[in-house]
Formats: C-alpha cells, structure tokens, sequence
C-alpha cells in the first residue's frame, strides 16, 4: 500500500505547503529549495508563517489550504518555548499543540493531501530509558516532567499519523529531530533553545564586558544539529521516505556534546575571552537525550552533516551579521 502510494507521489507535480515556515526550520527548508537548487521541476513550495493563518482556528487552517490546495505538507507549525517556559505553562503548551496537529491533520484528509511530514522532536522520548533511543520507544515510557505537555502533544502526531492510515491509507509521517540550531532561529535568552540563547548571552556579555551566566551545570549532552542539514533532510523525507513510522534525524551518537564543550565552541566562534559562571541552582533539564541514527544511515548511509564548530560559527556570523532583526 504505502508503496504505491509512493510512485503516485513522484508522478505528478508538487504543490508543497510547509507551515511554520518564518521558523528556524521552514526557514532552513526555504534557503536550500530556492537557493541550494533543492527546487525541482513541477514543484511549487509556499511557506506560510503565522501571518498567513492562526493554525488554532480550524477556519483559518480550511482557509489557508483551500487558498494553495497542497498536494503535500510540512508541518513545522508549533507553540514551541525556552526549557522554563515549557516548565511554567505545560497546560498551554499541551492544549495549543494538540489543536494546531489536529487542524493541520483533519484539513490535510478532507482536502485529500497525498502526504504530510510532521516535525516531532527528540523530548517526547521517555525520561527513564536506555540510551540510545530510537523511533520503536516513543511511547515507553512518561516524557521528562519539564515539558510533558508539549511532549505529549507531539507524541500524539504519531498516533494520528497511524491512525489515518489504518482508516483511510494515507501516508502521514514524521521525523524527529535532535537539538536545531542554526540562522533564524529564536535568540531569544529567555524562551530561545539553549545554544541560541547561549549565542545571544555570549554576544551581549562581550559587547557588555561581563561574564556569560550559563542556566544550569554544563554538564547535559545533546546532539546539536545544523538547521541546513535538516532542511536538506525533510526534503527528502517529504520526496522519498514511504513508512508511516517516524525517522529521527539526526547527528550520530558519536558527535552528543556537552553544554560546556558548545558555550565554549561559541566563545571561540564570537571572539568572546571574558569568564563564563554556571548557575547550579538552576535546572539542567534532561542530562541527555542520546538518540540513534541508525535507521537514517540506513537510508542514507553517505548523508554529510555539517561540522559542529563550523555550524556554530555559521550561525554566529548570521547572528552578528542580522542582529538587529533576529528574534531576541
């Protein structure tokens, strides 16, 4: 079954509606469609960004879909936060997402969409678990109680996903991604992802001639993945990838750094030589969320990820270079 529907995807052409696409990742997608050659014949790609529709409103979502009639979706459209925003409005978080994935989701069938990815993330694993996880244990398990609610939110796009094609045979999938990172992301110090707002943190303590104070102990290990790399990767999710089940995306196990080993990647990416305190009284989170690659490789066992300190000085030069109208 999903194989036939597969060789129906390559026949005709593509009309590809990527939501959340003013964000970190739908802006990776953009730049490797329109400016890496990532176009090809016959494909149209529309990037929507809130602007367009609130994806909360089922009205809105009908709107926006009939407006470009998709015959493809890349759900990147999301409530997303910082590690303590996540931890004060779990409520919030759980309640947005669920109606956005279900707005996104119901459209997609009634409009007869051939294929939706959907965009997880690698905090909806379990919090007690043997590492390294892959994609058969996501539902193994309570997600860390910092972010439940988003967790469990996301978690549910994989069961949707199942759930339609048992019902009515559509291939809706998604992919998992590690730590993202790269231009355009939200820099935000407060409810940015950690090495974006360590990057923000270390540009204004050396404009300021202050210390970096870093949240928590350093010591939490995470696979940081450049944004371009997962732009390239969806992309071919969205063309070649035929399984409902989900794909993680990421960096190998191999290449899981610290925290402090990547504040200190940015220092030397930034120029920045002042002192740099680690504030134990705050939480770290999850001390790792090591993820395997295993079944990507299998797929594509010759994918080249972009160097973790070249990524990182890509980035900061982004964020030097457009501070003025980055998200911060």
């Amino acid at each position: 079954m999903i194989q036939r529907m597969g060789s129906e995807i390559k026949a005709g052409p593509m009309r590809v509606l990527v939501t959340g696409g003013s964000g970190l990742v739908g802006k990776a997608i953009e730049q490797v469609v329109q400016h890496e050659g990532g176009k090809l014949e016959r494909e149209e790609w529309i990037f929507l960004s809130s602007k367009d529709a609130d994806l909360l409103d089922v009205g809105q979502t009908r709107a926006v879909f009939e407006k470009h009639r998709p015959t493809h979706v890349i759900h990147l459209a999301a409530k997303v936060g910082g590690l303590y925003q996540h931890m004060r409005e779990n409520l919030d978080f759980l309640g947005d997402n669920i109606k956005i994935n279900d707005n996104v989701l119901q459209t997609a069938h009634e409009m007869g969409v051939t294929k939706v990815v959907s965009c997880l993330s690698s905090c909806i694993f379990p919090d007690k678990t043997a590492y390294p996880i892959d994609e058969t244990m996501i539902h193994n398990g309570s997600p860390h109680d910092s972010n439940f609610g988003y967790s469990y939110a996301k978690r549910m796009i994989d069961v949707q996903n199942r759930a339609y094609f048992q019902q009515y045979g559509h291939l809706y999938t998604s992919v998992i991604l590690t730590n993202v990172f790269g231009p355009h992301d939200n820099f935000s110090t407060e409810n940015g992802h950690v090495l974006s707002a360590l990057i923000n943190k270390t540009y204004k303590a050396k404009e300021k001639g202050t210390p970096v104070n870093v949240c928590g102990s350093g010591a939490p290990r995470r696979q940081f993945i450049y944004s371009l790399d997962i732009g390239r990767l969806i992309i071919w999710v969205l063309r070649e990838y035929e399984e409902i089940d989900p794909i993680i995306l990421s960096v190998g196990e191999e290449d899981e750094v610290s925290i402090k080993d990547a504040v200190d990647m940015i220092a030397k990416a930034l120029d920045f030589n002042g002192e740099t305190h680690f504030d134990i009284s705050l939480s770290d989170g999850q001390r790792r969320k090591t993820a395997s690659n295993a079944k990507l490789r299998r797929y594509l066992p010759d994918f080249t990820f972009t160097p973790l300190k070249e990524a990182i000085k890509m980035t900061c030069d982004w964020f030097v270079a457009n501070h003025d109208i980055a998200r911060t």
